[in-house]
Formats: C-alpha cells, structure tokens, sequence
C-alpha cells in the first residue's frame, strides 16, 4: 500500500506552496503560537494530544478481576486518557478455569497470543441452552457480544494461556457470575 500522494495547495500569502497534510492535520485544533506551548518546549501536553507508549512491563494490575484468571490493563482512562477504549492481556494459569462472567456493554474482542485457551458459552439457538467450548490457539481471534456469559479455561497443565483484549468501553467492566445459567 502506498501512501496517497501531497498535492500542492497554492498559499494565499505569498509563502512557499506546501502540502495538503504537510505539517497539520486538519481534524486536530492548529498549536496556539501564543499560548505557554509555544515558548516552552518543555511544557505538558495535553494527554489526549499525543501518542503514549506503554511498555510490556509497565501493564497495570489494578483493573477488574475474575478468579482463576488475571487481567492487566494496557490502554485505560487511568493509563492513558483513553475515553471509548480498553485493552489489556489476560493471563490463566495452567490447569485454571476463570469465573463465570460477562462484560456488561462492551463488545470484547480477543486475540490469542500463547497457550491454548478454551473459551466456554451457552448457545440457545436450539431452543434449549447447549455448552459450547471454542477451542483456540496463537493468532486466533474471538469476538464475546455484550452481556454474554462465559468463561475461560485452560487445559493446558504446563503452560499459561496468554490473550489480548480490546473492549469498546473505556474500562474493564466485569460482572461475575454464580453461573453461566441465568436461571441458578
């Protein structure tokens, strides 16, 4: 894929012609020449303003939870400023089913990327609820709608199951459950 080519816009000022998207995006508020940014290199900018780099080591423990399993946030309100996202990873230990769970509103999207997790749900498509078990590996993805109960498994007994997670909330909402059945 390339990338789309600068087309010369003629200025109206009598400067250089520049290129459309050449220094400015025109969905971003243009810097204030006047304001304390512009004389002070080193002043804060706004979070929402760049770009944030969380390293592998720097996963933030302190989100959601459900037993058998440990979620750690990467991109979060508190981690970054985020407003309408959440991603993180989960790990299970071998030999280690989660709690039963939905996540609320948000839409879940999964990706494998070590072990062999099995992810556990109730299809009523028949009519009457049936336990299906996904069975997955590294590189698979999985999408959980909201409210959906469910839960995550591995069966592994040597190697944890590590996932990626991406939620359309800003935060890891979680709700625990006594089971998948609504009616227990």
């Amino acid at each position: 894929m390339s990338a789309a080519p600068h087309h010369p816009v003629p200025a109206t000022d009598g400067s250089p012609t520049t290129c459309a998207g050449e220094g400015f995006h025109p969905h971003l508020p243009a810097p204030d020449a006047t304001g304390p940014d512009a004389t002070d290199p080193g002043a804060a900018v706004p979070l929402r303003a760049r770009l944030h780099h969380v390293r592998a080591g720097g996963l933030d423990g302190d989100t959601a939870q459900s037993g058998g399993m440990r979620r750690f946030a990467a991109i979060s309100g508190r981690t970054v400023g985020s407003e309408k996202l959440w991603m993180g990873q989960t790990h299970v230990a071998p030999s280690t089913a989660s709690s039963d769970h939905h996540h609320g509103e948000s839409e879940t999207a999964i990706h494998v990327v070590s072990g062999h997790p099995e992810f556990v749900f109730l299809d009523h498509s028949s009519g009457e609820p049936v336990e299906v078990r996904l069975r997955t590996g590294p590189g698979d993805y999985v999408f959980v709608p909201p409210y959906v109960p469910h839960r995550e498994e591995n069966p592994d007994p040597a190697h944890e199951a590590v996932v990626v997670i991406a939620r359309s909330t800003q935060e890891a909402i979680v709700v625990n459950l006594p089971s998948l059945h609504a009616d227990s």
